[in-house]
């Protein structure tokens, strides 16, 4: 057990704690360092936003109707968007960091930075079309970064995910499958690359046709007016397979692969196919002790009651010790294979949620305590902010490092959270980093690539 004791002062000196010592050598803490921060790595991602020039872009979507404020909006989004990257998901944490030399660095400051109650007075700032030009800024922003190349193809991977809420919220409702009272967002990422397009609140419930409908028409047109020749197709699960979605897809020459609700006529028109699955099945559990469940593919033309004309459902049977699972893609696809919409294709929606993973837990992007619905989205909007610079940080500056493919908590806690002295001179100042610090590289590069604009 470590009994912390003091070590003699004098009056001046401020208290040494000591503790038991260490192979004979005496353990003193001295709390004398001006300058130390926590947050050093967050300059290079600075560094890098300055080419990127993203808060300037968020910043002019704001209107200010401030009269002698002390913070500029850039200013504020630089630094509300840093402590998120550094992991502090909420406003409260502004008036401890405010004074964090590494901070005011990353944000561009000399001054202390904003407290609190700047900050949540400019969450609830924000107006409907303030959030709207900066929702189109972040579609910009996906744009930019094929750097005039236009793709092959994009795909737009749309998911609703839970924010549970346990206030007055607007637009919260009790969601059964959810258990809880909670917001849904749209989140919409291109499954290519793993980009975010945009994240919008919506209540919490099942989204509706003309929900769907409302994003993805400012989505397409947006994309095609960039790079009109590029391949786009919709994935989503079946919560979005509505009829007048599918319509509006076929009008546009968007392909889409989109889950199916099951129903009897569709399964009466695959019934053979799931007989001879669960009889397969049942010869290759008495010839086998530890025989794996096995799959089989279906491909049907079929026509609901609401839809216009058929459709082609691609059909996957799963058969083993627990029975026979069933599952159906409803597919613009007609030149690939059964197995090949299913599995290369639909399943592969799944990377989304590694994407909501990183953007929800590794960001806390789904705490959304303010009662206003646009408070909350514009938390949402920087939330996406972020992420996308992370992203675009993690495919640009980590390139060729331990961290080329790791999640955002791990470049944050090995990268961005990293303790430094901040020594101020009249000319410069010098961050002291540790010698044995893994990641110098990418403060060279960086530092590289500015020199490079300047020559």
């Amino acid at each position: 057990m470590i009994k912390p004791k003091t070590a003699s002062l004098n009056k001046n000196q401020a208290p040494e704690p000591e503790f038991q010592a260490v192979n004979g050598k005496r353990l003193l803490f001295c709390f004398d360092e001006p300058e130390l921060t926590g947050e050093a790595g967050l300059l290079a991602l600075a560094e890098f936003e300055k080419g990127v020039g993203l808060f300037d872009k968020l910043a002019d979507c704001l209107r200010d109707r401030r009269k002698g404020s002390l913070h500029g909006h850039r200013d504020l989004v630089a630094q509300r968007a840093m402590q998120i990257a550094a992991g502090d998901g909420d406003a409260a944490g502004c008036s401890r960091l405010r004074a964090d030399p590494a901070l005011k660095l990353a944000v561009g400051s000399e001054a202390d930075l904003a407290s609190q109650p700047t900050m949540s007075r400019l969450e609830n700032r924000a107006r409907p079309r303030d959030l709207l030009r900066m929702g189109y800024a972040l579609g910009e922003l996906f744009l930019d970064s094929f750097e005039g190349k236009a793709p092959a193809m994009i795909v737009i991977d749309m998911d609703p995910t839970a924010h549970l809420v346990y206030g007055q919220q607007q637009l919260s409702l009790f969601s059964s499958h959810v258990g809880d009272s909670c917001l849904m967002p749209f989140h919409v990422y291109d499954g290519v690359t793993g980009r975010l397009i945009c994240a919008t609140l919506r209540p919490g419930k099942v989204p509706a046709a003309r929900e769907i409908l409302a994003l993805l028409k400012r989505i397409v047109p947006r994309i095609r007016s960039r790079f009109p020749d590029t391949r786009l197709m919709f994935r989503a699960d079946s919560h979005h397979s509505k009829p007048e979605v599918m319509d509006w897809l076929g009008s546009k020459e968007v392909d889409w692969a989109v889950g199916q609700q099951p129903n009897n006529a569709l399964r009466s028109l695959v019934a053979d196919q799931i007989d001879q699955a669960s009889s397969d099945w049942k010869l290759r559990e008495k010839s086998l002790e530890n025989a794996y469940p096995l799959r089989r593919y279906a491909s049907v033309e079929y026509k609901a009651a609401s839809w216009k004309q058929p459709r082609r459902v691609v059909c996957r049977i799963e058969a083993g010790p627990l029975g026979t699972d069933v599952r159906y893609v409803s597919t613009s696809l007609g030149e690939a294979s059964a197995r090949a919409i299913y599995e290369g294709v639909y399943c592969d929606r799944a990377r989304a949620e590694l994407m909501i993973k990183d953007h929800k837990l590794g960001l806390r992007s789904d705490r959304s305590p303010c009662r206003s619905a646009c408070a909350n989205q514009f938390r949402l909007t920087l939330h996406s902010a972020v992420y996308a610079l992370l992203h675009r940080f993690r495919e640009k500056a980590l390139a060729g490092t331990a961290l080329a493919r790791a999640c955002f908590q791990r470049i944050r806690i090995e990268l961005l959270k990293l303790a430094a002295r901040v020594e101020t001179l009249k000319t410069r100042v010098k961050v002291h980093l540790p010698q044995s610090f893994r990641f110098k590289q990418v403060f060279a590069s960086l530092a590289k690539g500015e020199e490079e604009k300047l020559a």
